[in-house]
């Protein structure tokens, strides 16, 4: 199948209607109808203000950049994008077209 990598960057402990941002976000994709998501802890990482965090122990506990990502049909890809601009959240986000998924060795694999 063909579809859109999307995928979002966020701190740990960045909050939206008194959730962490990444389970909001988790959340809502979900109520769309998308079939899954994923959420990767860096260990490293700065952003648009140039501040480099890094896991060192436990002093900076919930300030690391996640990833939430995303395999979604173009269609939930704009839905979702929408849904976002609508809340008024602002998130810095990567938008891959034409990406190729599917399930192997499962019973809907597409043979070519």
């Amino acid at each position: 199948m063909k579809g859109t990598y999307l995928k979002f960057y966020v701190h740990e402990n960045r909050k939206h209607h008194h959730l962490l941002v990444y389970e909001w976000l988790l959340e809502r994709a979900k109520k769309l109808g998308i079939h899954g998501g994923s959420v990767f802890r860096s260990i490293a990482g700065f952003g648009r203000h140039g501040v480099l965090h890094e896991d060192h122990f436990f002093e900076l506990a919930g300030d690391l950049p996640v990833e939430v990502v995303f395999v979604v049909s173009d269609e939930e890809a704009e839905r979702f994008l929408d849904l976002i601009r609508e809340e008024n959240l602002s998130l810095f986000y990567v938008k891959v077209l034409a990406v190729e998924f599917g399930i192997l060795n499962g019973a809907g694999e597409q043979k070519k």
